[in-house]
């Protein structure tokens, strides 16, 4: 595990990060996206789940982390997500840093990187959350590589799959 910024704060939990990856696989078992799942927790306590749903929805914005941005959000009832943490399997793209950075997520945990799943095909800006924090000036704390076996275990299991799409 590498921990950025202010690395005291995030206490990861290996439950959360297995809740994303329940999610993950339910989106891999109903064909509603890729292997990327995503949880948003707040003192302990689990807000929201969810999966990519880009091929279900037709929709290029719903990954995972917008989703359960977007879940956490309305059962909050507000748009600022102070003291929250974001699990997810993999490390954000630029738009899912992007709204984190908006939504003003206390912390990022994720898997697996960037590079891993655009070594599988899929169209992503090699662009990873390191570089937006620094560049973006973001205050998000970062922690990567959190129980990355068992994230690469999902990626290994949907690059098995022989109904899977890379998009």
């Amino acid at each position: 595990m590498r921990y950025l910024s202010r690395q005291a704060k995030i206490n990861p939990v290996p439950r959360f990060m297995r809740k994303a990856l329940s999610a993950a696989y339910s989106g891999c078992f109903a064909g509603a996206g890729g292997p990327f799942g995503c949880c948003i927790v707040s003192n302990g306590r689990l807000i929201s789940s969810a999966c990519n749903t880009v091929l279900k929805d037709n929709d290029p914005t719903a990954h995972a982390e917008i989703n359960a941005i977007r879940i956490a959000a309305r059962r909050l009832r507000t748009y600022q997500l102070r003291g929250c943490l974001l699990y997810t399997t993999t490390e954000p793209c630029p738009m899912c840093f992007s709204a984190i950075h908006w939504a003003r997520i206390d912390a990022v945990i994720y898997g697996t990187a960037i590079k891993d799943v655009k070594k599988l095909g899929f169209n992503e800006l090699t662009i990873g959350a390191r570089d937006m924090k620094k560049i973006g000036r973001a205050k998000v704390d970062i922690l990567s590589g959190f129980l990355v076996d068992e994230c690469r275990g999902l990626l290994d299991y949907w690059a098995g799959l022989a109904q899977k799409k890379v998009y």
